[in-house]
């Protein structure tokens, strides 16, 4: 009966990760409903055709991430990313097909954000911010550059956008695209308390103030309904 429940537990585990490695292969080579692109460009008209092409590479990572992070909530880090990603909820059909496929379930849109005083939106943009880091082979915690996701914003100067520096030891200046954020700072418990999110795992570590206020209330509620 042990042998029966190993080799179950073994067959389990490879199917999984074949499903896994199936659902991340189409992601990376899913092609984009015709026109997306260019209702990006519409709606940010100083971007070139080679430059729209990134952002869908930016919202491509944000789909690994997703996955790869065990489909628990992420907050989108990119204006310019969620905007795209917001025209593609729009291809309604193209979108759910996408979502079975990549995800097996829906992935419900959640709106760009950074971190502040709601902890569970600053749980979801630390889980995001890890596995981004991950996907580019960066230290989360020490970062000398920033993934993708996180760059963009600041690359294509969008108005209103979420400007980032992977060093917290620099000036945390204020353009015409907004104030620029420190990718240190997921990191960091100065934030909000705790650093929910942050780890492989989805949840962070405490300190010793985090176990005094009762912890942090960030959920790991999936945003996908499906299964397997």
């Amino acid at each position: 009966m042990l042998l029966l429940a190993v080799v179950a537990a073994l067959a389990w585990h490879v199917w999984r990760l074949r499903v896994q490695l199936r659902r991340q292969a189409f992601i990376d080579s899913y092609r984009w409903p015709k026109g997306l692109l260019a209702k990006l460009m519409a709606k940010h008209p100083t971007l070139s055709q080679r430059e729209a092409e990134l952002v869908a590479q930016g919202l491509r990572q944000f789909f690994r991430v997703y996955l790869a992070g065990g489909r628990k909530n992420l907050a989108m880090p990119s204006q310019v990313a969620d905007d795209l990603w917001h025209e593609f909820i729009l291809y309604t059909k193209a979108y759910g097909a996408f979502c079975k496929q990549a995800f097996g379930g829906f992935f419900h849109h959640t709106p760009a954000a950074v971190l502040g005083a709601n902890r569970s939106i600053n749980t979801d943009l630390r889980r995001c911010w890890w596995w981004a880091c991950k996907d580019e082979n960066i230290h989360p915690a020490k970062p000398t550059r920033l993934p993708l996701l996180f760059a963009l914003d600041a690359k294509f100067h969008i108005p209103n956008g979420f400007h980032y520096v992977p060093d917290c030891s620099g000036p945390r200046r204020s353009d015409g695209g907004g104030t620029s954020h420190c990718g240190g700072d997921f990191s960091d418990a100065a934030v909000d308390g705790c650093t929910d999110g942050f780890g492989s795992d989805g949840h962070g570590r405490h300190n010793a103030s985090d176990s005094a206020n009762g912890g942090c209330s960030g959920g790991d509620g999936g945003g996908c309904g499906g299964g397997d």
